[in-house]
């Protein structure tokens, strides 16, 4: 091999690095590791909460059932 075939061939890794570089970078760069850590922070802080009453439910099924009588509808003619 000459070295104007290893100069080309060098050339050409460069340009699809360079060209796939943002895909690479979204994948295996700093950034996903950034918002793991950021999850990991905010993850302790979240709770669970249940309802402590039944009254609270059927209060919310009610409103539930009530949103869905008022949605529009499509007459079929």
């Amino acid at each position: 091999m000459s070295w104007l075939y290893i100069a080309l061939l060098a050339a050409a890794v460069v340009l699809v690095a360079g060209a796939e570089w943002p895909r690479l970078e979204e994948r295996f760069g700093g950034e996903p590791r950034r918002r793991s850590r950021r999850r990991a922070k905010r993850q302790p802080s979240l709770r669970l909460v249940q309802a402590d009453e039944d009254d609270e439910a059927d209060e919310f099924e009610a409103s539930v059932q009530r949103d869905l009588a008022n949605l529009p509808t499509i007459d079929d003619r």
